[in-house]
């Protein structure tokens, strides 16, 4: 594809995170229908929309990544890498819109903000490490992102077992994406940048949990 065609293909995959229904490639995993969460208590049902809040922000911000290194790389292997780890958070997108719709919650208000912000965090990561750098990115990423899923099965209500059940399934596969981006050759990320990152991550997760 020429340069135009991906960029048309990045503003395609941004329009359809932020404004279309996503539809999962894989069966939802919370077995038992679990509508408005009938079997919680009201603060319980709370927490746990604002839980899911949080990592439905977290997938936006997944797709905005993968995109943007999509986009950056000229490797096309790595290209194909990238977008089919982006197809499988599609997965997670989906699922976290539908609890957030079971318990009766709403996505963030400011999805459009935390979408562009990791669109260009992608898009530098790309331009100025190189493809190993980049997938050091993805593979710092997505330990965080695999710590911060187990604090929430900590937090989650025990009776919430939906949302217990979509989160377990989507810390096994953020640490798979781990585990492939550092075999695909991923270089580790100096200490700052960890930090930096572990503090746009904190940023996010406490207004995302009320907006």
């Amino acid at each position: 594809m020429t340069l135009t065609d991906r960029w048309l293909g990045a503003a395609d995959a941004t329009l359809r995170t932020l404004f279309a229904p996503p539809r999962a490639a894989r069966a939802y995993p919370a077995q038992e229908p679990n509508s408005p969460g009938a079997a919680l208590a009201e603060d319980e049902r709370r927490l746990s929309g604002a839980l899911m809040r949080v990592n439905h922000v977290g997938e936006v911000c997944a797709q905005a990544l993968y995109t943007a290194q999509a986009l950056g790389t000229r490797d096309p292997a790595l290209r194909r890498h990238l977008e089919a780890a982006a197809r499988e958070e599609t997965d997670h997108l989906a699922w976290t819109r539908r609890r957030l719709d079971e318990l009766g919650d709403r996505v963030s208000l400011l999805n459009p903000l935390w979408y562009a912000g990791a669109f260009g965090i992608g898009l530098l990561a790309g331009a100025v490490g190189g493809d190993r750098l980049s997938l050091g990115f993805v593979v710092e990423t997505e330990r965080q992102v695999e710590a911060h899923l187990a604090g929430h099965l900590d937090r989650l209500p025990p009776a919430d077992t939906a949302s217990r059940a979509v989160v377990a399934q989507m810390q096994a596969d953020e640490a798979r994406h781990a585990d492939h981006a550092l075999h695909a050759g991923g270089a580790p990320l100096p200490a700052p940048v960890r930090g930096l990152m572990r503090l746009a991550a904190r940023a996010m997760t406490t207004v995302a949990h009320r907006i």
